[in-house]
């Protein structure tokens, strides 16, 4: 990989500065430096103030359609403002860019990135470290520092109603292996990679952007399944780790991990040994601000042991600041701050950031999609086949298969490969793109399509644990009305509870034309299905 990686790399300037000293600055430029804003194309000028007085350190650019182009841009214009600080000390760029849930094929013009539980099912640690190098190349090449992932949750509970496909799957030495590939190939890209969401979301029923959830497990089972995987990766140098807004009353009663001094502190820096960077999750989710204001939360995560402090969407940056540093003063806390933002300040002399020059990969976009080809093709599962359903023989020299999919309609320019193996048998083709949650007139058309076809193909589409009502009645409609039927859930695995009548069930856990044509070469019986369930699923 490190010969790939010289091949790829040229030499072009960046907006960078010599570094000031680090005691040259305010107390105010250093309590910004722990700072994160929320930005996008369109609210940028919104946060412009705050960054060009030194009173925010970095910028976690955020969801929306727009090209690639637009985002170097943004970020290009976001190190422009922070140049004409005091002290001109380029921002960190930081990017949520995981697969499935989090991210999708348009948003902000990067290249879709398989699911966790895609890469897990898929077994194959070195492509999973190819995925994760290549794709983090695009980032450097856009200006984009830190990546927070991978998640390294294990998600043992199947109600779980956030992590789902993020996580890699429900066995800790399998999420520890991925997650431990994932983040060499981006290190070895240039990008740091941020674990979350420490100690551990995965076996919560509630999502904490609305909820304050809480883990149960004893401090036995925190200690062998949730932390072994952060554990690992601390052990391998990772550069940060994010904090759970997440109960846990055997390692803190009364705290979130996000507020919690026995849990950042004594646990994740003296226990285990942890001397990165400690990153909040972002501070406008409900399970924070259900202990403190956003200014307040801010500080109660510095006094805890955090670092970078994520901000959140829609709050005045300098509003923010100003009661946050009052309430520092107020408490004494000027020595937690100078550590977080000298740890910061280091982070980005290693980074290159003070360099005039960096190292600007060449694009690696052909090389990507075709690591992604291979992994998804890796990756389909064949969760059952109770009438020997598959390769499918079809009864006629001129079959007709129907293919109805329940999905967004982002995702409409990856639904058509499906059809790529039929047409090439000479099969005719028939498909419908109904809504996620459809109405009357969409299982009406679902219907007229898969009438006096050979074959029907359903898909569905469930992002976590909440059940699409709508959807899971069309489906099953469709599955009764219909004896040759293949069911393929595109997403979270655990949907496949919903659907008992279903005799042939292929999983994918992730959206995209690769996988959708695998499955087509499975049920044809070009190739065989690779791919192993990385959780459990007790119905089966």
């Amino acid at each position: 990989m490190k010969s790939v990686l010289a091949a790829l790399l040229l030499i072009c300037p960046l907006l960078a500065s010599s570094a000031p000293a680090f005691e040259e600055l305010s107390f105010e430029e250093k309590l910004g430096q722990t700072l994160v804003v929320f930005v996008d194309v369109d609210s940028a000028e919104q946060v412009r103030p705050a960054i060009e007085a030194g009173k925010i350190g970095g910028a976690l650019i955020q969801w929306g359609n727009y090209s690639l182009e637009q985002t170097k841009q943004l970020i290009t214009k976001l190190q422009t403002w922070a140049a004409k600080s005091p002290h001109k000390i380029p921002l960190f760029i930081s990017i949520d860019y995981e697969g499935g849930t989090v991210y999708t094929p348009i948003t902000l013009g990067f290249d879709y990135l398989p699911t966790n539980m895609m890469l897990s099912a898929a077994a194959d640690e070195e492509g999973a470290a190819a995925i994760a190098y290549l794709a983090g190349l695009e980032l450097r090449r856009s200006g984009v520092h830190i990546n927070f992932s991978p998640v390294l949750d294990v998600n043992n509970n199947p109600d779980n109603p956030i992590i789902g496909v993020r996580s890699f799957g429900a066995d800790p030495s399998n999420v520890t292996k991925m997650g431990l590939a994932l983040i060499h190939g981006f290190k070895a890209a240039g990008v740091m990679s941020i674990v979350k969401h420490f100690p551990g979301h995965g076996d919560t029923e509630q999502d904490s952007h609305y909820a304050v959830p809480v883990v149960r497990a004893d401090t036995k089972q925190m200690r062998q399944v949730h932390l072994a995987p952060f554990a690992a990766a601390i052990q391998q140098g990772v550069s940060g780790v994010m904090t759970g807004h997440v109960l846990y009353p055997a390692l803190d009663a009364k705290n979130i991990a996000t507020f919690s001094k026995p849990i950042l502190q004594d646990l994740l820096k003296t226990r285990l040994g942890f001397q990165g960077l400690v990153v909040t999750d972002s501070l406008d989710m409900k399970s924070a601000t259900a202990y403190c204001t956003i200014a307040g939360c801010a500080v109660r995560a510095l006094e805890s042991g955090a670092d970078m402090i994520l901000l959140g969407r829609y709050i005045k940056p300098l509003t923010v600041f100003g009661k946050a540093a009052q309430e520092v003063k107020e408490k004494n806390l000027q020595p937690r701050v100078e550590e977080a933002a000298r740890k910061i300040f280091e982070a980005k002399r290693r980074m290159g950031l003070f360099d005039n020059e960096q190292t600007i990969p060449a694009p690696a976009h052909k090389a990507y999609r075709t690591e992604l080809e291979k992994i998804s093709a890796k990756a389909v599962t064949l969760v059952r086949d109770q009438k020997n359903l598959l390769p499918f023989t079809p009864p006629s020299k001129k079959p007709t298969v129907c293919a109805v999919f329940f999905a967004p309609a982002r995702f409409s320019d990856q639904l058509m490969d499906l059809s790529k193996p039929f047409l090439a048998k000479g099969w005719n083709v028939r498909s419908y793109n109904a809504a996620l949650t459809p109405r009357k007139k969409d299982s009406q058309r679902a219907a007229a399509c898969a009438k006096g076809a050979d074959l029907l193909i359903v898909t569905s589409l469930q992002w976590a644990d909440k059940t699409n009502i709508n959807q899971k009645n069309a489906i099953n409609g469709l599955i009764k009305e219909n004896k040759n039927t293949v069911f393929i859930s595109t997403m979270s695995p655990y949907d496949i509870k919903n659907y008992p009548e279903a005799g042939t069930v292929l999983a994918t856990y992730g959206l995209n034309r690769y996988v959708l044509k695998t499955a087509a070469d499975i049920i044809l019986g070009n190739q065989k299905a690779l791919g192993k369930l990385p959780v459990e699923l007790p119905e089966l």
